[in-house]
């Protein structure tokens, strides 16, 4: 979206384009080059092969599990692990409790807190499950889908998810109606996560988009012909959140701007959707009312109006559902 050359209003700095490139193989020579080029060589080929071996034995292990123990493991694992190994996010996630819900006692903010950490380790547990929900419909209760539906049938969709619940099953949901997104999709770090994600996703019915600036003519394309893109306006970049926005002023960097980018170019309907988790691996998700974007005069001149009309959308559902959000533990940043 980086050809956009309407200027931004004051105080709004435009986006950077990102472009992603994955993490090249050192070779032989870099061995024998000795020094850091060495050290690059040793740690890819074998400190982080340790770790590969290590997180595919943890997800082929779980498998092993009934869905519901694997879940309760994540959990437990969350709350004993957050507190003790990662102290930086511990503090984020409480300074965001703190700042975001004043009205709650500290009894309240610790329960949140505890909560949201059962959360975190449940999502890395279940992903070796999540499919399994393909067979399980009676897990997901799905509540206004029809608006989507609908909307698909006019013309192209960006589905808006949140990070509630457990977003993995947004495809689950869209395939019993017949109907299949295209997702920008960024591996994570880590040779073995990155395979594991895309295994467990594409047997999902997800279709791949490339990430980052690569991403969006193809993004394009898939609208124009009046397909479903899934994205997500809700973030956390080097451990800072990007949207929602919280009470700041709308900025062009990260997905809220991305998106009503691609909405104005496609003329696509935004579909604002989350999943709540209800009881330990069971799921409740809901379709919100369809956003059409009000019509301009001149290009881009709604560009942050749009990007705080399609905010006021996904921020309440996100404030009242701090013990469900994935990146509650990231810093939100000051203005």
């Amino acid at each position: 979206m980086a050809d956009d050359k309407t200027p931004p209003k004051a105080g709004i700095a435009k986006r950077k384009a990102w472009r992603f490139r994955p993490p090249e193989a050192p070779g032989l020579a870099d061995f024998l080059a000795g020094g850091d080029k060495r050290k690059t060589f040793i740690r890819y080929w074998i400190s982080d092969n340790l770790w590969n071996g290590l997180h595919l034995i943890g997800h082929f292990g779980l498998k092993i599990l009934p869905m519901d123990a694997c879940s309760k493991f994540g959990a437990r694992l969350g709350i004993y692990a957050v507190p003790r190994f990662h102290k930086v996010a511990e503090k984020r996630a409480r300074a965001n409790i703190a700042q975001l819900c004043p009205h709650l006692s500290p009894a309240e903010q610790e329960a949140l807190f505890l909560e949201n950490c059962r959360t975190q380790g449940r999502l890395m547990t279940e992903f070796s499950v999540i499919n399994r929900l393909n067979r399980h419909p009676e897990r997901i209760g799905i509540h206004n889908i029809e608006w989507v539906i609908d909307a698909a049938k006019r013309g192209p969709v960006i589905f808006v998810g949140m990070h509630l619940g457990n977003w993995e099953i947004g495809p689950i949901i869209l395939h019993r109606v017949g109907l299949v997104p295209y997702i920008n999709y960024t591996p994570p770090p880590g040779r073995a996560k990155a395979w594991i994600a895309d295994r467990v996703r594409s047997k999902n019915w997800l279709n791949f988009l490339p990430p980052g600036l690569e991403g969006i003519r193809p993004a394009v394309r898939v609208l124009k012909k009046g397909g479903i893109v899934s994205a997500f306006c809700d973030e956390g970049v080097n451990g800072k959140i990007r949207g929602p926005l919280f009470g700041r002023k709308p900025h062009l960097e990260g997905n809220l701007a991305m998106t009503i980018r691609l909405a104005r170019m496609t003329g696509a309907t935004l579909c604002p959707w989350y999943n709540l988790r209800t009881d330990g691996f069971r799921f409740e998700a809901y379709a919100l009312p369809p956003i059409e974007l009000p019509p301009e005069t001149k290009s881009g001149e709604r560009l942050l109006d749009d990007i705080q009309l399609l905010n006021d959308a996904i921020e309440p559902v996100i404030r009242e559902h701090l013990d469900q959000w994935f990146f509650l533990d990231n810093a939100l940043p000051k203005g």
